[in-house]
């Protein structure tokens, strides 16, 4: 937010310097992020002089261009080629001499040098006004009051404004600070602990009286709820035309670009006061009426920004006597409705509308206005008619308009202002420091925050109505503390703490696993449980209808909570591999969100990422790419550390997997894992294979937390090793094959793992090779050649009998 210390300087007599002032804005908590100094007219005419041009005549080389010799009152008369049709000889003329920059309406800068044109020497440039930033007219030279003096600088000529610009980082919260005369009440209130009593001056309405009722619209408003206050106001005569030059100098000064004296007076009282106000033409409100209401869904309206735009039923509409639409509420007008040169009469709204709505309505149709700004946080309802009296009167002095109408204010409930006890130990608490008694009253005095009653212990309180933002007892505390100052509440070298601990089981097992992963190369992530509802459409295991809405989303893209950690880790992925990053793992704890048959179901899940080399780049490492089996080690790996095995191997029928298994314990599946198919990651960009596991973490911490862990001495015998390459049918599974092994050898076999599989040539049909091996071991002594050898042959006749195996 932009604010002009010469504007402030219209509320407050203050004679600091800009940065002094910064530094105690910013410790009232309105931090200036930055002080610009400007100029109302960019250069401040440096370089430009009264000149009086002594001849005039043709150029001999273009019949367009005129060769004359100009008194800069310095010496000898110089000699400039003009273009202009209106240059004549006697005339007092601005002129930018050599050396001089001029700067275009964009600000970029030209210098004015030495030159021919056309053969004829040219030492400067006579300058129309829009050269000079003076105006937008471009038919001619300006010519200059005859009784200037030659040599006289234009800048002492023309009305050059300086001024130092804050660029305020204004918290949302302080709705009551979005003005100059809100930040000038602040500024009063820091001064007075400063020892500094300045009188703030508020614009006097007290002229305010209308001489002729000529013009009446009456206004209606359907829901009071949306619109609590609704004030208006006609105007006739008025002229459209430029604004005097002093409203466009505080306009320019905070980026606003002057456009006629009507609507400049509503942007000045605007951020001014904080108070948005909207100018309609009087001739194309129909039926002389204005309804406040809302308009069937879909209905077209087409704005300022000639954008038209299919309403919602919430919006909040201004409307004519035929329920056509003028203008969206708080946010934008209509282009069909608005101030013309050819305006003669206008109704002038101001009005307090709902905070919610107005927000909803701008961020559906993606507007954010100055006005839709402050609507969104919260005005002061009591400043509404204050405001319209303020520019009505201005634009009766600058736009010639005569009040033809009294002021229709619909205002059917009073807002009260809100009553809170302050406790003076409560302050001593939170502040940390005892402040004197007066000097709180003080501080509340100056912050308009009205002293009913006073105890011993504390204080009743009334707060205005422009404080939005205070409601509570913390909130005066800190509007206490703020004005004293945070820099003059003493503080101790000395810092006192308690070390917390945490006893919750689930938060160890999870912390538990967290460590696993960080060891093996794991990242953790924290994705946003707010959603794209498009992400829905990617997957046939995901309900488009079991989607959580948000009542108030920040974007399309946040409008959502997620139903699978599986697409925000995406998007973590393709961010990654974006900047070069190609080789990740990533881990994320979180919950996915549902709602089935109207009730709200939460999940915790585990889910991890990877993609790319297992290790990063190095010389001395052979870089191998990450596969499914690797996926497979680290999830066993997990599932082992929380004591869980025995699992049941089945194939994934989530379709976001082209090679996908689950692993459960009888019916409950605690992990589905597998390679996320090609069609998927394309929706993010990504060309790298990426494999992907989602843990069920609430079924898990069932498991674990029923289960105990069995802790058994190490084996002090060796284990023997065997392996088999067993010709199979092709229907075959690894899983017969591990639990016929098992069936056969309880006791002294501890482990079988399939290392190899082929199928291809030299095989018969219907035909595949496994590569099985065994793992012997006798925890009571070692084993001998002929036990092993007795082992092996048994298994070898359990394969040949049950699967038709051959050995190769």
């Amino acid at each position: 937010m932009k604010i002009s210390y010469n504007w402030l300087k219209q509320f407050l007599q203050i004679d600091w310097e800009p940065v002094k002032t910064g530094e105690l804005l910013t410790d009232l908590g309105l931090e200036v992020e930055g002080i610009e100094n400007i100029e109302s007219i960019k250069g401040s005419l440096k370089g430009i002089v009264v000149g009086e041009v002594l001849t005039c005549v043709q150029h001999p080389n273009a019949d367009r261009l005129k060769v004359t010799t100009v008194n800069l009152g310095n010496g000898a008369p110089v000699q400039i080629v003009c273009g202009a049709p209106n240059v004549a000889a006697g005339q007092k003329v601005p002129v930018a001499t050599i050396g001089t920059i001029l700067y275009d309406d964009k600000g970029e800068g030209f210098k004015i040098k030495k030159g021919k044109i056309r053969g004829e020497e040219s030492h400067g440039m006579i300058c129309a006004e829009d050269e000079l930033g003076l105006g937008s007219s471009h038919d001619g030279i300006m010519i200059l009051d005859e009784t200037l003096e030659v040599g006289t600088l234009a800048s002492e000529v023309f009305n050059i404004e300086t001024d130092a610009v804050f660029e305020i980082g204004l918290t949302p919260n302080r709705s009551d600070a979005m003005s100059h005369f809100g930040v000038a009440r602040d500024l009063k209130a820091g001064l007075l602990q400063n020892d500094v009593n300045l009188e703030l001056i508020s614009p006097s309405v007290s002229d305010f009286h209308v001489d002729e009722r000529t013009l009446r619209i009456d206004v209606e408003v359907e829901n009071k709820e949306q619109t609590p206050r609704y004030c208006g106001i006609t105007i006739t005569d008025v002229e459209v035309k430029d604004s005097p030059e002093w409203i466009q100098n505080r306009l320019k000064a905070i980026g606003i670009t002057p456009k006629n004296n009507i609507v400049d007076i509503t942007n000045y009282v605007l951020h001014e006061l904080g108070q948005p106000l909207h100018a309609f033409d009087a001739q194309k409100i129909k039926g002389n009426k204005i309804l406040v209401k809302t308009l069937p869904e879909g209905t077209k309206f087409t704005t300022l920004d000639e954008v038209e735009r299919e309403l919602s039923s919430d919006d909040i509409m201004i409307c004519d006597a035929d329920s056509n639409p003028l203008c969206i509420a708080g946010v934008f007008g209509g282009l069909n409705s608005g101030v013309t040169e050819n305006t003669t009469s206008i109704f002038l709204e101001s009005a307090y509308f709902n905070a919610v709505s107005v927000r909803k309505t701008a961020k559906r149709h993606a507007l954010n206005t100055d006005a839709s700004f402050r609507f969104e946080r919260g005005i002061d309802i009591n400043l509404t008619e204050y405001a319209l009296k303020r520019a009505a009167l201005l634009i009766e002095e600058y736009a010639g308009g005569k009040l033809a109408s009294d002021i229709s204010d619909f205002y059917p409930v009073k807002l009260e202002d809100f009553q809170v006890f302050l406790s003076y130990e409560n302050a001593n608490r939170l502040i940390g420091q005892e402040i004197p008694r007066e000097t709180i009253k003080n501080i509340l005095a100056s912050l308009e925050i009205k002293i009913n009653s006073e105890t011993e212990g504390g204080l009743g309180l009334t707060i205005p109505s422009y404080r939005t933002d205070v409601q509570r007892e913390a909130d005066i505390i800190e509007e206490i503390l703020r004005v004293y100052g945070y820099n003059n509440i003493e503080f101790s070298h000395k810092l006192n703490t308690s070390i917390s601990f945490d006893s919750n089981k689930e938060t160890k097992i999870e912390n538990v696993i967290a460590n696993q992963l960080t060891a093996q190369g794991f990242n953790e992530t924290m994705a946003n449980s707010l959603t794209k509802p498009a992400y829905a459409n990617l997957s046939e295991n995901i309900n488009e209808e079991a989607n959580v809405e948000m009542l108030n989303p920040l974007s399309n893209d946040l409008k959502v909570m997620r139903q699978s950690l599986l697409f925000s880790g995406l998007e973590s992925v393709a961010y990654n591999i974006n900047r070069k990053n190609n080789s990740l793992k990533f881990y994320e704890f979180g919950k996915t969100y549902h709602k089935y048959s109207g009730k709200y179901q939460e999940d915790k899940h585990l889910t991890l990422f990877i993609t790319g080399n297992r290790t990063t780049d190095s010389w001395n490492v052979t870089q191998k790419t990450s596969d499914f089996f690797y996926l497979k080690g680290i999830i066993k790996g997990v599932l082992n550390r929380l004591g869980i095995d025995n699992l049941k191997s089945t194939p994934s029928k989530l379709d976001i997997f082209s090679e996908g298994i689950s692993f459960g314990l009888g019916k409950m599946k605690l992990v589905e894992f597998g390679v996320v198919k090609n069609s998927l990651l394309k929706e993010f960009g990504i060309k790298q294979e990426v494999l992907f596991a989602d843990f069920n973490w609430d079924a898990i911490l069932k498991i674990t937390g029923n289960k105990n862990i069995k802790v058994t001495e190490l084996p002090k015998f060796p284990t023997v090793k065997r392996d088999l390459a067993l010709l199979l049918n092709s229907q075959t599974t690894f899983k017969e094959v591990h639990n016929l092994a098992f069936q056969s050898e309880k006791k002294l076999l501890k482990e079988v793992d399939l290392f190899d599989v082929y199928e291809g040539d030299n095989l018969p049909e219907g035909k595949k090779s496994y590569a099985v091996s065994f793992l012997l071991q006798d925890e009571t002594k070692t084993l001998a050649d002929k036990q092993i050898d007795k082992i092996m042959q048994k298994l070898q006749q359990t394969f040949e009998k049950n699967l038709d195996a051959v050995l190769r």
